[in-house]
């Protein structure tokens, strides 16, 4: 059975370190990583784009300087990156580019190098699903979520560069206000928001007017690739892709082997001989497809609803007229970034740092060091609220991880003055008196009667039924037992465990920055991250 590498690496496995060594915990090797970037310049032209898409955002005097530091030889940048979710999407976006900045400061504090945290903007993924809405939690129910209305949402293939928020987005802000409205500092937040979030706006605009204002103060730099003025330093990167592709899929290949003999699945699954990037056929903000070899130096569109084809020539003539036709895949992505920018360090989630355990043979076929690879924070926000609720259910946070039904028996099990049992405990009470009690007559009653072997089994079956049956009604009528309490457990789950799922992956920022303030949030989430660890911390604010 195979798993991911990623929780693995996070505990220190031998068999993942194996693969990807934690150099980010180790003061030699962040030296030596941060030295090696430095010999590196950041291209003249990728400065100017940067200063002029960067001059439209949120005043942020240290940003300016950051643009300054990354013009002049020696300057190393922390590099991390999102998809452009609605109203910032998950926490674990801010978390990301708080790990970024911190990460930042420390390499900067050991090595005494210049260092610039970079966030970069996914502009040119396609999957609307993924960032169309944000999830609230709510005081009854689960978490509400809160969405844009987008037809063709789940069957768009176009990047998310060249999408308009439309006018669902209106409605969507209604929703968040009518939720959120009765907080102290939800005018505010939401005004953040209803600046940025307009109709006519991409999702990448707001996404990145909003972020860059939360981290105005420490000078957070943007870059987003779909600038046209960046493609043709882009079109390299895509050429070596396309020619080499048979040599670079086999060297993956070799990697996903290795992988598999250590335990762990791959995470991003190697097509042989394709190259890692996407082709748009029908311009900058059509469908992009992926390419696989259909015959020499020819390629077929996966995917594409006429089932086209496309040769290395073509290809190539259109990286010459129009590169921007060209988008990077979650393996490219990385090569690309480090091709522009002299990046020490990448902070990333579990997925990314399972990208990057498959990625040093492409890092060594372009001939560039690989960054580090940093884990990005990672919090569970316990407001005084939620706190509140914990106390008077006698729960720690870790608890709320079991199955709803398992906890509200576990508690139910603790509220009478004397202890009740727990279903388990009694079913193995009742069945295992009797099944000793029929084990100790077994041999006697044979003796007497060898026929007597089938009516002792049937009677041993229709005991463990029945006691089955009595206990779950038992556990059942446990759980129902204080409703009350299981409003209170719904509750903090929808905080939580909303979905099901870690905090910091379902719930947006919105409902934290309304209750504590926008930059005060930000400021807890920066003062408690903890360079290079990755460890799942509680926020208290």
């Amino acid at each position: 059975m195979t798993s991911s590498i990623s929780a693995a690496w996070l505990r220190g496995d031998a068999r993942a370190l194996s693969i990807l060594p934690d150099r980010c915990r180790q003061p030699a090797a962040r030296a030596e990583a941060v030295a090696a970037a430095a010999s590196r310049t950041v291209p003249p032209a990728l400065l100017d784009v940067l200063a002029s898409r960067n001059a439209r955002l949120a005043p942020s005097p240290a940003r300016e300087r950051h643009l300054e530091m990354l013009s002049r030889p020696g300057t190393v940048a922390v590099v991390t990156g999102q998809q452009m979710g609605l109203f910032l999407g998950p926490l674990f976006t801010l978390y990301k580019a708080a790990a970024a900045i911190v990460a930042a400061r420390a390499l900067s504090e050991e090595t005494g190098r210049p260092c610039v945290p970079v966030f970069w903007l996914q502009t040119e993924d396609h999957d609307l699903p993924e960032v169309d809405h944000v999830f609230l939690p709510r005081h009854t129910g689960g978490p509400l979520r809160v969405a844009l209305e987008i037809p063709d949402a789940a069957t768009s293939r176009a990047p998310i560069a060249h999408r308009h928020l439309g006018p669902s987005v209106t409605a969507a802000l209604a929703m968040l206000r009518a939720e959120l409205s009765e907080e102290p500092h939800a005018h505010e937040h939401l005004s953040l928001l209803e600046r940025a979030y307009r109709p006519e706006a991409t999702l990448a605009e707001a996404f990145t007017e909003v972020l860059s204002n939360v981290f105005a103060e420490e000078g957070l730099v943007f870059l987003d690739p779909r600038d046209a003025r960046l493609a043709p330093l882009a079109a390299p990167v895509h050429r070596r892709s396309i020619l080499e592709a048979e040599a670079i899929s086999t060297a993956l290949a070799a990697r996903v082997r290795a992988l598999t003999e250590a335990g762990f699945s791959e995470q991003v699954h190697i097509r042989p001989g394709s190259p890692l990037g996407f082709f748009s056929p029908d311009g900058v903000d059509g469908p992009r497809y992926r390419m696989d070899p259909s015959g020499p130096d020819t390629w077929s569109l996966v995917g594409h609803p006429e089932g086209r084809t496309v040769t290395t020539a073509e290809l190539l003539g259109w990286l010459e007229r129009e590169p921007l036709r060209f988008t990077t895949s979650a393996l490219l992505r990385p090569l690309l970034q480090d091709t522009w920018l002299p990046t020490a360090a990448y902070v990333g989630g579990p997925g990314e740092i399972a990208y990057f355990a498959q990625l040093e043979p492409l890092y060594a076929h372009f001939g560039l060091p690989m960054p580090l690879v940093v884990p990005r924070a990672r919090f569970r926000v316990l407001d005084d609220r939620t706190r509140r609720w914990l106390g008077k259910l006698g729960l720690q946070p870790d608890e709320l991880n079991a199955p709803r039904e398992e906890l509200l028996t576990r508690l139910a099990a603790r509220a009478g003055t004397q202890p009740l049992e727990t279903p388990e405990a009694l079913e193995s009470r009742l069945f295992g008196t009797f099944a000793a009690e029929l084990d100790r007559l077994n041999d006697s009653m044979l003796a007497l009667d060898p026929m007597l072997q089938d009516a002792l089994q049937r009677t041993r079956g229709t005991v463990r039924v029945a006691v089955s049956r009595l206990t779950g009604r038992y556990a059942r009528a446990l759980a129902r037992r204080d409703s009350a309490t299981a409003e209170r457990v719904d509750r903090l789950r929808t905080y939580v465990t909303p979905n099901g799922e870690p905090q910091e992956r379902v719930l947006g920022m919105a409902h934290f920055a309304s209750r504590i303030g926008t930059r005060a949030f930000t400021r807890q989430v920066l003062d408690a991250c903890v360079p290079f660890s990755g460890a799942l911390e509680d926020l208290t604010p």
